[in-house]
This record gives C-alpha cells, structure tokens and sequence, in this order.
C-alpha cells in the first residue's frame, strides 16, 4: 500500500477509486519485465501515466523513453518515423534517419494510439514484437533493436478487428497484459479531490487566490458525465481560475461552462410537435400536386384534340389511336369519389368531353375513327382561384366561423387567417 501511495505522490495521480488502484498495481507489478502492454480507456482518462510508471519501475529507467502519438503522424511517414530511412529513398529524403525504434534500442517506446497504425505500419512492428528486426525504408539490411513496448488505445479494439482495420495477430502480441483505466464519471469520489489539486495548481501559476466549491456545486460535478474526463476538468478549472471574479463556485455558475444534457422526454415532445406542423405543410403540396395533376391531363386532352383537327383521321398511327382511345375513355377511377383522380362535374365547368363509339372486341381501333371530339376549351385551373373559391364557399357554408371553415379546408386556422389576408376576403 506504501508503495502505491508513494507512486501516486511521485506522479501527481489523484485519486481512490478501486479499478485505478487497481490499473496502478498492475503496472508496477509488469514493470521489472520485458512483456508488452496495451492500456485501455477513454481519451482524457490519463492513460499516460501507466508507461511512466512502467518505465520509472524497470530496469531500463537509464534508457530513452520515447512517447509516440501514432494518430498524429501522416500515413505517408510514420514508417520513416518509426523504422528511419535511407538517403534517396523517397523524394525529401537527402540522408539517411534514424528511427524510434533504433534510437530506443534498450529503453522504452510509448505507442500512443495505436488503433489509428497503418496496416502496412502494423506488420513491420509486429515483426518488431516478434523477433526484434526491423528495416529502414529504402534498405534491405535487417537490423536489430532492443525495445520494450507500451501501447495505448481509445478505440474499441475487437471492433477494429471485426472492421478489418487491426490485425489480430498483432492485438495479442500487444495485448500480454491489458491494462484499464477508469473514466472520471465512475470516480465521482475523486472528483472533488482533483478539482482541488487542480485549483491549488493553477492558482499558484497565475497568482490568485484559490477556487472552492459550495456543497451545491460539488454534487452538480458528481453528476456531470464528464465525456472529456480528467482533461475536461482540468480545462475547467484553468478556465474558471482565469475567468471568475469570485472564488465560491457555485451549481449556477458551473451550468454555465458545463451544462447538463438534455432529458429525452423534452426532446420527444419538441418531435411531436414538428411533426404535427410538418404533416399540416406535407397536405397543402398535396393539394397543389392534385390540382397540377388535373391540370396536366387536360392540356393532354387538349393536344390530342389539336393532334386529330390537324392531321386528319386517317393519318393516325395505331399508337396514336391507342393514346386517344385511353384518353378519351371512361375509366371506372375516374368516376370513383374515393379517388384522387375524382372531380366532380359541374354545370359551370369548361371541361372539355369525347364521346367513344362501341369498339369491336376484335378490332379495338376499327372504329377510332368515328370518335367526336369537342372543340377544346380551356379550363381555369389556376391554383388561386381554386383555393380562393374554396376559401369562399366554405366561409358561407359556415356564415363566417373560421375554425369550421379551417376544419372544412382541412388546414390551421393560422394557414386560413393568412389566405383571408392574402385574396382580400376580411369583409
């Protein structure tokens, strides 16, 4: 227990929590061997601290240490990075490098996440775990190193394998001792510990005098999920220190930098009512989309008619007939209220009409020929008048109440209001 405690002092680690002792442990207990190490956990949680330890704990403590942050190196060089090259083997390359690898030989390497390692990058360090040989880019020269590997990684591991973009040979190598690290909503012992050493550092750094934390603010850090862990809070209370004139921080106060998420059933009901809106804006393209519809079939009608003045009956092709004949004939959807395509005739509507002889059953164009066809008159199809006259009659068939009239039109009162105003039927 001394031993643990006195790492944690060497190290700045804060802290109680069970499952990070228990990270702390395993890390000094695979210091003084050579196996590798791969650490798990959140981005923020301090994965860092764990090669640290290892390496301050083993026997190669006089050696390099080197830390490398494999998602920060372009695909394109992290191979130079970590294998160095030869002069001339690449465009830029004008002598021969170095690599981590070599200059680590008998230390220690910090592969910081290392799920974002090329797949080429991943055969060539596992040849490294494997066997301690390595090449330079550009040379065929085998060379050997000596070097102990900890390796961490936020990324869930079997999922990139499942993915195909891990090899799985090379997670087991890594992966002799796993080690997890705790994310700080699990730790909310430890929160206000490290809200302390936190505030006691950076008022120190900046001069000024120390933050606390009223009993109110301290429950509300408890309860905040933290999705940037350690390092969130830490930003935080740099951030405050800084900012804040006054040093009792409260529940308030911290709402303001970090706000609480969201409870869905608020965001279910804000859905509700936008779909409501939406569905009421969906049937008025409808209705435009109808009446667009009715008016594209008569302007049909109306070049078929053009179609047989000018041309003349006897220089229709079968096709010809065919269309006319579908045109012109009676289909039972036409004459079905419950359809869409169902206008009710009136006395007062320009619709053009043909009249179809009987067809022989043989022969369905014999007699084309004697359809009659009336001369086609345009029909007022505008969408304005429409929705005008609909506006009309339905005001007077409620004597003026407009939430019958809305509920007639099937639209918002709001939507009706607006219409009224639009076509200057206020009177």
């Amino acid at each position: 227990m001394n031993e643990l405690q006195n790492i944690k002092n060497r190290f700045g680690i804060i802290g109680n929590y069970l499952a990070l002792n228990r990270a702390l442990e395993k890390a000094i207990q695979v210091a003084p061997t050579d196996i590798s190490v791969l650490v798990i956990g959140e981005s923020g949680v301090g994965k860092e601290f764990i090669p640290k330890i290892i390496h301050a704990e083993s026997k190669r403590k006089h050696q390099p240490y080197i830390v490398v942050n494999c998602g920060a190196i372009p695909e394109g060089t992290i191979d130079s990075e970590l294998f160095g090259h030869e002069k001339g083997a690449f465009t830029g390359a004008t002598s021969t490098r170095k690599g981590y690898f070599e200059v680590a030989d008998g230390g220690t390497i910090f592969l910081d996440e290392v799920g974002e390692l090329p797949l080429q990058t991943q055969v060539r360090l596992l040849r490294v775990l494997e066997s301690g040989e390595f090449m330079k880019v550009g040379s065929s020269q085998i060379q050997k190193t000596n070097v102990r590997i900890v390796a961490a990684t936020n990324v869930n591991m079997m999922n990139a394998i499942h993915d195909g973009r891990f090899r799985e040979d090379l997670y087991y190598r890594l992966n002799t001792v796993q080690i997890d690290m705790p994310a700080l909503r699990e730790r909310k012992g430890d929160i206000h510990l490290l809200f302390r050493k936190f505030a006691i550092d950076f008022a120190e750094k900046y001069r000024m005098p120390e933050l606390e934390l009223e009993p109110a603010a301290v429950t509300y850090l408890e309860n905040y999920s933290f999705p940037g862990n350690v390092r969130q809070l830490r930003n935080l209370v740099e951030q405050l220190t800084v900012v804040e004139r006054n040093r009792k921080i409260t529940a308030e106060k911290l709402a303001e930098y970090i706000p609480m998420e969201k409870h869905l059933p608020m965001l279910v009901n804000q859905n509700a009512n936008k779909a409501q809106s939406d569905f009421g804006n969906e049937r008025e393209i409808m209705y435009k989309v109808l009446f667009d519809m009715r008016n594209d079939i008569n302007d049909l009608k109306s070049l078929t008619s053009e179609l047989i003045k000018n041309r003349g009956n006897g220089d229709l092709s079968n096709q010809e007939k065919n269309l006319i004949n579908k045109i012109y004939t009676t289909e039972p959807a036409a004459h079905n209220p419950n359809s869409l395509l169902y206008f009710e005739a009136n006395d007062n509507a320009n619709v053009q009409t043909a009249n179809v002889m009987n067809v022989d059953d043989n022969d369905p164009y014999e007699d084309i020929m004697d359809i009659e066809v009336e001369e086609a008159r345009p029909e007022s199809l505008s969408l304005q008048n429409n929705e005008k006259d609909l506006i009309i009659k339905a005001l007077e068939k409620h004597r003026g109440r407009r939430n019958k009239a809305a509920d007639e039109l099937g639209i918002s009162q709001r939507t009706l209001y607006r219409k009224i105003k639009q076509y200057n039927l206020e009177d």
